[in-house]
């Protein structure tokens, strides 16, 4: 059996957050979770950019975007 399985290692890595403004009282609590784990495994802030959206149908184009990158 072959089993191949990453690090949780974030350093030295650049992140893009995509969060919608849309009930924002659940995707603030949200963001602020995934900023917090990324920095626990070495993630520096500078290297972690959130981009706010109106809802959810703009984070696929906003991904794509960003992907092209």
């Amino acid at each position: 059996m072959r089993v191949i399985e990453g690090k949780l290692e974030a350093q030295n890595l650049r992140f893009a957050l995509i969060v919608s403004r849309f009930n924002e009282a659940l995707t603030s609590r949200l963001e602020a979770g995934a900023v917090d784990c990324l920095v626990r495994h070495g993630a520096d802030e500078k290297d972690i950019t959130i981009f706010r959206v109106p809802g959810a149908w703009e984070i696929p184009m906003v991904a794509s975007k960003l992907a092209s990158v």
